[in-house]
């Protein structure tokens, strides 16, 4: 059985360590895991408790020739920090994940490592961008949504005017269809703005959310497609209007069937993670749910672009599903991100699990 050994660490550094978005483990002399922050355990997906007192191989391996052994026996007789970037781990869980890492001789005999997600930072570049865009986006919609409806306004009001001075029923038909064209146009103008009202905040269970949405979604599900869920059911409840994030999964796993073209499986995986930053914002608990199909992909053009409104690839989109979901989410002071490569894409929703802010980021 293996020991479990006490975290070294004070509990001053223990609170500042925690707080750090790198991944950040101390080894003892025999190369076993003494401590690790919430960071390490989102990167290597696993809890502290269940990692204490094992070696740092036994859920990680890096990607190729090299070996943990072989790099730590480099740093102890070299005595000094030493860095590899853009090294890739494969995770015990299936997943990989790539990191500049830095390995440090701790002051009695062990090794301090520090991991630093590339994805991170290219997640945090992510954001920076769809900010900007989502802004300029929205500024453009308001203004366009203004100069459309007051046109639109007059030519209801018109037809209306002209249909009761119309004598033949048959010249009617033609006013009807002038008139579902303006409601048609007018509805379009209030899409493209997003939605219209503030979320109404209540305790939310997430998975009786995804279920509902799985009733809503099997009745029009072609039988090719499958879909599969992985829920961490210790999940606390969310302060979230119910309503918006059903249509927010209900837009993620439609966008998702049709990727797949009627074949295919869609995955819904649910998740905490620990010290998030979301809008700028860092949270101390937050909520993931991953969306995952294994269609295609995303073509590399186009998912810089994927929310917003009217970017879509297919022919008979609006490309309003993701923009929608991205609005209703931020909405929620949580943020969607996309990753995607042929036979795997996966949108992730993150909110905040708990209903303030810890720190500003």
């Amino acid at each position: 059985m293996v020991r479990r050994k006490k975290i070294t660490a004070l509990p001053t550094e223990n609170m500042v360590l925690d707080a750090l978005e790198s991944a950040v483990l101390v080894l003892g002399s025999d190369y076993h895991i003494h401590y690790m922050n919430p960071a390490a355990e989102n990167l290597l997906c696993i809890s502290q408790h269940q990692a204490l007192g094992q070696a740092l191989s036994a859920f990680c391996s890096i990607v190729g020739d090299e070996h943990f052994a072989t790099f730590f026996a480099d740093v102890a007789t070299a005595n000094m920090a030493i860095l590899r970037r853009a090294l890739s781990l494969a995770l015990s869980e299936g997943g990989r994940a790539v990191v500049d890492l830095v390995v440090t001789p701790g002051p009695t005999g062990g090794l301090i490592l520090e991991m630093r997600p590339m994805e991170l930072l290219a997640r945090h570049a992510e954001e920076e961008m769809q900010d900007r865009i989502y802004g300029v986006a929205q500024e453009m919609l308001r203004g366009l949504a203004h100069e459309i409806k007051n046109p639109l306004g007059g030519l209801r009001g018109a037809t209306q005017l002209l249909e009761r001075e119309l004598q033949r029923p048959e010249l009617k038909d033609y006013t009807r269809v002038i008139l579902h064209e303006v409601d048609r146009l007018h509805h379009l103008v209030d899409r493209l703005q997003g939605a219209r009202s503030r979320p109404v905040f209540a305790e939310v269970n997430i998975h009786q959310v995804l279920e509902h949405v799985r009733r809503l979604l099997n009745a029009e599900l072609p039988t090719g497609i499958s879909l599969r869920f992985d829920y961490d059911p210790s999940i606390p409840d969310i302060l979230a209007d119910q309503e918006q994030l059903v249509q927010v999964f209900l837009n993620l796993m439609r966008n998702a069937q049709q990727a797949l073209d009627r074949h295919g499986t869609i995955l819904i995986r649910t998740r905490v993670e620990r010290y998030v930053t979301l809008l700028h914002h860092k949270f101390r608990l937050a909520l993931r749910v991953d969306v995952v199909d294994n269609g295609p992909g995303i073509p590399p053009d186009l998912l810089p672009r994927i929310f917003l409104p009217l970017v879509t690839s297919r022919a008979e989109g609006m490309g309003m599903g993701l923009a929608i979901a991205q609005g209703l989410v931020r909405g929620h002071g949580g943020v969607v991100h996309c990753h995607s490569q042929p036979g795997e894409t996966v949108f992730s929703v993150s909110l905040p699990l708990l209903p303030h802010r810890e720190a500003s980021a």
